[in-house]
């Protein structure tokens, strides 16, 4: 399996810990890791790659250097210039890549990655979940002037069609996205993702595949079928602890860091 990762030198502790969940949970499967980056030192390479000896991962660093990029609009350290390199993916991966799962390194991944890797896209560029309620896609439909069918898919774990996506100008398609529409982007790799290629994303279920906390309380408090960790545990492959709410951060509020505590047991050793 092809993975794709997009870091800078903050996330090294959580890149080590997603690695290691992938490992514990994935045992029988061999993965191509691929890092994008801007600046990382051969220090902080050399802390990832001592992580996974030994184990069923190859890493592949590849750096970016794309001044059109360093233009896009960064704020603070939530959206730093990282978040937009997964759209130039089909760019910068090697030309015998077909797919890539690209997984933000707030996520930890708790079962078989398999179903989700060998989905068919059925002509789609992305497979995601998306954590948008029907009342907002009018709002977003209104804001860039597309379908309310278009998919607003979270873009933190998102199964990319690498071959369809090289029939595409999606580096012209972004970089004259953005310059026109700047001051729109809110949660700006998404708000591209959505605009520009919405009509052409795979949904799936959110709560298997991309399941934070906030949606485990929504979902437990509007649906009859309420979800514990032990159903959790068992059905959900993906968590991820999008927004502020981080488990590594004192103020955490949640029940899903569970899964990332127990990655962290012999931290030294990640």
């Amino acid at each position: 399996m092809n993975i794709l990762l997009a870091i800078n030198n903050g996330y090294i502790l959580q890149t080590k810990i997603l690695l290691k969940s992938i490992m514990k949970s994935n045992p029988n499967e061999k993965f191509s890791v691929y890092i994008l980056n801007k600046e990382l030192s051969n220090k902080e390479k050399e802390t990832i790659l001592e992580s996974i000896k030994n184990s069923n991962i190859e890493i592949n660093f590849i750096e970016i250097n794309n001044s059109e990029i360093d233009n896009f609009p960064v704020y603070e350290k939530r959206y730093p210039v990282e978040i937009y390199f997964r759209l130039f993916a089909s760019k910068y991966l090697p030309n015998n890549i077909d797919k890539v799962l690209y997984l933000d390194v707030d996520t930890v991944v708790i079962n078989s990655l398999k179903e989700l890797y060998n989905m068919d896209f059925e002509n789609n560029l992305f497979i995601g979940a998306t954590h948008i309620k029907k009342s907002l896609h009018k709002f977003h439909s209104i804001r860039f002037g597309v379908s309310e069918k278009n998919i607003y898919v979270n873009t933190g774990v998102l199964l990319m069609n690498i071959k369809q996506l090289r029939n595409i100008p999606i580096e012209q398609d972004v970089i004259n996205f953005v310059k026109k529409n700047k001051s729109k982007l809110m949660l700006p790799d998404q708000d591209i993702v959505y605009a520009l290629y919405g009509n052409r994303v795979k949904e799936v279920p959110a709560l298997l595949y991309n399941l934070g906390d906030k949606e485990l309380r929504l979902h437990n408090l509007y649906e009859k079928d309420n979800i514990d960790i032990d159903w959790v545990k068992v059905n959900t492959v993906v968590i991820h602890y999008y927004g502020r709410n981080k488990p590594w951060n004192k103020n955490y509020n949640g029940t899903l860091n569970v899964f990332y505590n127990e990655l962290q047991i012999g931290r030294a050793h990640v």
